[in-house]
């Protein structure tokens, strides 16, 4: 270890507070993506009392398989209100914030460097685990205070960015599924009532509001717009297979399995609007892309019979409950069968189009501050890696 590394183990100490009082009762974890997430263990019949107590700015982590998922799963609480983690995690804190700051040692074993050194000490375990004392043992470049809060201003800049982009992606969504239902779940969609016309200059109306004609559809039990009908989903998409990705090299085309993207090749599977169904696994993890992807026989894609049917069809898929419809037996599964006779309303195409041309700007937007996030993630990166070069 060079003269600039310090051992972390220095400069923190444990925290192995309990909740021998039941007073708090908000149980957390640490995900393998470093983010503190809301526990969904069955804690019924548990002694609660046994749980650590996490204070705002300490951290959490476990060690216990860092090198079998080649990742130390580390977060620093930031909330006013303390919760509460298990005991399989160790809680952990500056021991003077004027010598480390919390969150600069929370961007220390952010790093990918730090993921990786973590997961080479782990070899001689079993389960790829290490100690506390390992642990503490780990190198770490502790700058002045001032170059410590200059390095987490501009990581926070970074970070902050991310979470507004995050925060209006949400709202796009949430507005793309509200103009969904306004159209397609309450039929209010724009429509000149006849007895108007269709001025230039109208203002169109909500069709069923405004007098729209319905008419009964047996199948459903339910009235819908006239000229709708009810068809099999496969007179609107192909569903077709992804395929295996061995043989691909690496690069810069996403590639999709059931839990989402998996990696990066070199070749598209498809390069054109489509649906992602999930063949396996989350059944609701339905996906819209706009751009060349590759995907595994886990995930289905589709192929749009009309480009205008793509926005129509991924929202009427996602508001479905497809566990209720889960074909599959111990892990839900989907078919293509299944798939291609499930039933669903077919509007007019005019309001199809209408739809898609309204839903797509709202896509695009969307894809900007996903694209803009990306980006920024990398110069976060960059950032990390930048701390083992500061004096």
């Amino acid at each position: 270890m060079t003269s600039k590394y310090k051992r972390l183990g220095d400069f923190i100490q444990e925290v192995n507070i309990r909740n021998t009082d039941l007073k708090i009762n908000n149980l957390i974890g640490v995900s393998i993506e470093k983010k503190f997430i809301s526990s969904v263990a069955n804690i019924i019949g548990t002694d609660m009392s046994v749980y650590k107590i996490i204070k705002k700015n300490q951290l959490a982590c476990k060690l216990m398989s860092v090198g079998r998922d080649e990742k130390l799963p580390v977060d620093l609480y930031k909330n006013e209100q303390p919760s509460i983690i298990s005991s399989a995690y160790y809680v952990f804190e500056s021991i003077d914030e004027d010598l480390l700051l919390p969150e600069y040692l929370k961007m220390w074993l952010f790093r990918s460097e730090t993921d990786r050194y973590v997961g080479y000490i782990s070899g001689g375990d079993v389960r790829g685990g290490i100690s506390w004392d390992t642990f503490c043992d780990m190198p770490i470049i502790i700058p002045s205070i001032e170059k410590q809060q200059e390095i987490v201003k501009e990581y926070n800049i970074i970070q902050n960015r991310i979470t507004l982009n995050n925060q209006l992606i949400t709202k796009l969504e949430e507005t793309a599924q509200a103009i969904y239902k306004q159209w397609f779940v309450d039929f209010e969609f724009p429509f000149f009532p006849p007895s108007e016309g269709c001025p230039q200059d109208g203002v169109a109306k909500g069709y069923k509001s405004s007098g729209g004609k319905m008419v009964w559809c047996e199948e459903l039990e339910k009235e819908i717009p006239e000229g709708w009908e009810l068809v099999n989903l496969d007179e609107m998409i192909e569903v077709k297979y992804g395929k295996d990705y061995k043989n691909l090299e690496k690069g810069n085309i996403p590639l999709y399995g059931s839990g989402g993207v998996m990696g990066y090749v070199n070749e598209f599977l498809y390069d054109k609007s489509t649906i992602l169904i999930p063949r396996k696994g989350s059944l609701n993890n339905i996906l819209f892309l706009n751009i060349p992807f590759w995907s595994v026989d886990t995930m289905f894609y589709s192929i749009l019979k009309k480009e205008y049917n793509g926005c129509y069809v991924y929202y009427y898929l996602i508001a479905m409950d497809f566990y209720s419809l889960n074909v599959g037996s111990a892990v839900p599964s989907m078919t293509t069968n299944y798939l291609n006779n499930m039933r669903i309303i077919k509007p007019l195409a005019s309001v199809l189009k209408g739809f898609d041309e309204l839903i797509r700007e709202l896509f695009n937007q969307i894809d900007f501050r996903k694209n803009q996030n990306q980006k920024l993630e990398e110069l976060k990166e960059l950032l990390l890696a930048k701390m083992t070069r500061v004096n």
